[in-house]
């Protein structure tokens, strides 16, 4: 389907995802959530949905949105819960986790007012994370996310149905087991009063290469040790490699070399090329000066840095050629924006029957309405 640009999620290899994610949830026991920061498409929650439990929010429209489309199990944690939301958000989830006992103490009997049957948690830090660079590293020093060890105040367990750590990004559950190793030495006195234990996101689980057995071990193990249920809650691990962003060469301009001026931009639809920075796969392409032809890709608005990279083709780049870049349905669908009045991409979705259908198409009022 020639439309551009477009983010195309392939539901065949969506579904291969959650099938694996299915089997570690029942060999481990675990409880697998959808993270709404990693991968919020909601036209494929329905899917999502007859594999796992439900979905993990970061706030009140996330919940919202989970709520909404999958209705299913809703763990919210925010960091910057408001009197202004905490009611709607407790109404709306069946796990609320708090930052900080601060937190917990100013809005717990509240928010268990709105709903009794909410079950608390508080996230903790247990100063230990693999994780670089630092801008996604959650335990880094002065971390602003979670309580640590020193901090702990016990006087708040009874009031506590579970603990929630977040200490990964795309890692293999080596990392886990290291990590869990520090989290039971420094929380492992209050686990077995906890009815749950949130392992969080991260877990690469469908990457090809990842030790799917080695996780479903550790888990069981931890559940069965403390008798405490398991969550985990990845976003990157759903939406691995099923689609892509394809879009078009709009103008070739030449300056010390040839630059093709894409109809996306890395500002507004794939913001961790120049935040992590992140170089994503282009599809028939390679590094610079691997193959015969190198140009550097450039995104669509004013922004001097609007760059994505350097690669090489095999033969040369014309206008209106298309460019494909691999594996952008998760986490860079959900940080676009329309800097500059950049168009967003359109969704497009290949079924599991093969059919291709546009899923939504974005205009003028979109960006109109979200500036007043």
């Amino acid at each position: 389907m020639n439309v551009s640009p477009a983010y195309v999620l392939e539901e065949r290899k969506l579904l291969k995802n959650l099938e694996l994610l299915d089997r570690v949830q029942k060999e481990s026991g675990a409880k697998i959530l959808v993270a709404l920061k990693g991968y919020a498409l909601w036209e494929s929650f329905k899917l999502i949905g007859e594999y796992l439990c439900g979905a993990a929010a970061s706030g009140l429209y996330e919940a919202k949105l989970a709520r909404e489309e999958m209705n299913k199990e809703v763990h919210t944690f925010c960091p910057a819960i408001t009197d202004e939301t905490i009611e709607e958000i407790a109404a709306l989830s069946d796990h609320l986790i708090f930052n900080s006992f601060n937190h917990l103490a100013m809005f717990e009997t509240k928010a268990k007012n709105v709903n009794p049957k909410l079950q608390i948690g508080v996230r903790i830090n247990p100063k230990y994370s693999e994780v670089k660079p630092d801008i996604y590293n959650p335990c880094v020093a002065n971390s602003r996310l979670g309580v640590t060890p020193e901090n702990f105040d016990e006087s708040y367990l009874d009031k506590l149905d579970g603990l929630h750590f977040h200490t990964h990004c795309e890692q293999n559950s080596d990392a886990l087991e290291r990590t869990l190793e520090r989290f039971e030495a420094r929380f492992g006195k209050y686990l077995s009063r906890m009815k749950w234990v949130n392992m969080g996101g991260g877990h690469h689980i469908t990457k090809e290469g990842y030790d799917v057995q080695k996780l479903i071990d550790l888990v069981k193990r931890f559940s069965d040790r403390y008798a405490t249920q398991v969550y985990l809650e990845p976003g990157e691990a759903i939406g691995w490699q099923t689609g892509y962003l394809q879009c078009s060469v709009a103008d070739i301009v030449e300056n010390g070399m040839q630059i093709a001026i894409l109809d996306v931009s890395a500002a507004a639809h794939m913001p961790d090329c120049l935040e992590a920075p992140y170089r994503p796969d282009v599809r028939d392409a390679a590094i610079p000066n691997e193959k015969k032809y190198t140009y550097r890709l450039g995104g669509s608005t004013c922004l001097a840095g609007d760059v994505i990279g350097d690669y090489s083709f095999d033969r040369e780049l014309k206008i209106g050629d298309r460019i494909i870049f691999e594996d952008m349905i998760h986490y860079t669908m959900v940080k676009t924006n329309m800097f500059n009045g950049a168009a967003l991409p359109s969704i497009v979705k290949i079924d599991l029957n093969g059919a291709t259908q546009i899923v939504k198409r974005f205009g003028y009022e979109d960006y109109k309405n979200r500036l007043s």
